[in-house]
């Protein structure tokens, strides 16, 4: 498996809708956020909107970035890094929102996306990382305690058990 995280641009505008359209027709909820708050169809505005740059609006900064499996030229799935936490984030979203999607999971995908993630991190100097899954998310708790997260507690949000996980880097 030869992945590598990628920066949305017109480079990879046709394997990015692949996975998108993909990942709509599934019906399933589409994970990171930040890869669905807007409109792909017009790429241009999609490219400007997919990062928070700075900390206007109370929102925090990040980064977000799309998985690529070099071998097969395709997009995997992708994750966003938070800068830093809020209140809000410190208690349910933590550093790393990441997702794969549908026809890729079960396959390491997302332990090697979480493990290249953390690698930006560091850049970032971000040397603990929080990671939140729901609890019935057996899939997703294993690949963070694959990179080394640690249970610190499950709490409820909006009536769904949510974990909460430390990693150090």
């Amino acid at each position: 498996m030869n992945l590598k995280l990628v920066k949305v641009s017109l480079d990879y505008k046709k394997q990015i809708f692949d996975m998108l359209d993909e990942w709509y027709s599934s019906g399933e909820k589409i994970v990171p956020y930040a890869i669905r708050k807007t409109d792909y169809h017009d790429f241009d505005k999609y490219c400007e909107g997919i990062e928070v740059k700075d900390a206007s609006e109370g929102k925090v900064p990040d980064s977000t970035y799309f998985c690529l499996d070099v071998d097969r030229d395709i997009m995997v799935g992708a994750v966003n890094i938070r800068h830093y936490l809020d209140e809000a984030l410190l208690l349910n979203g933590g550093h790393i929102g990441d997702g794969v999607v549908p026809s890729e999971r079960r396959k390491g995908i997302a332990t090697a996306m979480i493990g290249l993630a953390l690698k930006e991190c560091k850049k970032l100097k971000i040397d603990r990382v929080l990671m939140v899954c729901d609890k019935n998310n057996i899939g997703s708790a294993k690949s963070i305690m694959n990179n080394g997260g640690v249970l610190e507690n499950e709490i409820l949000v909006n009536g769904i058990v949510e974990q909460r996980y430390w990693i150090e880097i």
